[in-house]
Parts: C-alpha cells; structure tokens; sequence
C-alpha cells in the first residue's frame, strides 16, 4: 500500500491530545471547526507553526510540526486546496470525518519539528515534558 505523508502544525493543547492516544490519532475538532487541514509539505507547517502560534496563548505559545503517513487511495477523496502562494497546499477533511481519516494514518504521528514563543512554559505532564526536552537536545 502506498502512502502519502502529510504535515500538521499543532500548539501544546492538540500535542497532549495526540500524546495521549499513543501518537497514533488527531483529536477530534470543537465545535467551532468544520475542518481539519493536514498540509502537503513542511515547509508550510513550519510557517504556520512559527508565524502564527508562537504568539498565541491557545497554543501554548509553541509551534510543533508533526507528520504522518496516510494511505493515498483513501486520500483521493479529498481536494487539495490552495489557500495562498506556492506552498500554501492542504486538505480540508470535515470535521465528521475524522476518526474515519485517523483510521486510516499509518504508522505513529512523528513530532519533527518544535518551535517556542517568548512565553512558553513547559507542560505539567511529565511524558510530554519529557518529549519536548528530549527534543531540545537534538
């Protein structure tokens, strides 16, 4: 089976939430969130992970940019959207179908990447303290 690997920026709040399924699952979205938008190349990820969560208080003030695998038959039944310049690429997955999608990542949620505001604090839970320190010694 081939797959395709995708990208997610996520704050602190989301990463407890996948920490807490074993990296094997994205939360479900709130109420407020008709979509989850996995995006097709790191190189976005990173911006929205730098320039938009560090300053954000509902993010922790952190950026951490995961990637997962997913089964590319399974993706065909979603667009890639453009929703800016070049790399601006992602899918836009309903919020109603999210634990039809996390049924279909391959493999764990990998953390590559972790970025923090001026006004991050670490975590209280110890796994992901551990994790972002971890991290910060690569």
């Amino acid at each position: 089976m081939k797959t395709t690997t995708l990208y997610r920026p996520v704050g602190l709040i989301e990463l407890q939430l996948i920490y807490d399924t074993g990296f094997t699952a994205f939360p479900p979205r709130l109420e407020w969130q008709p979509i989850f938008y996995p995006v097709m190349n790191e190189a976005y990820a990173i911006e929205i992970a730098t320039k938009w969560n560090l300053d954000d208080k509902s993010s922790g003030y952190s950026g951490f940019v995961t990637s997962f695998e997913v089964d590319e038959e399974f993706l065909k039944r979603y667009n890639v959207e453009n929703v800016g310049g070049k790399i601006h690429n992602e899918l836009w997955v309903p919020s109603s179908e999210m634990d039809l999608f996390n049924a279909h990542i391959k493999g764990e949620i990998k953390v590559t990447k972790m970025y923090f505001g001026s006004k991050f604090q670490y975590p209280e839970q110890e796994g992901l303290k551990h994790l972002i320190k971890q991290h910060e010694q690569k």
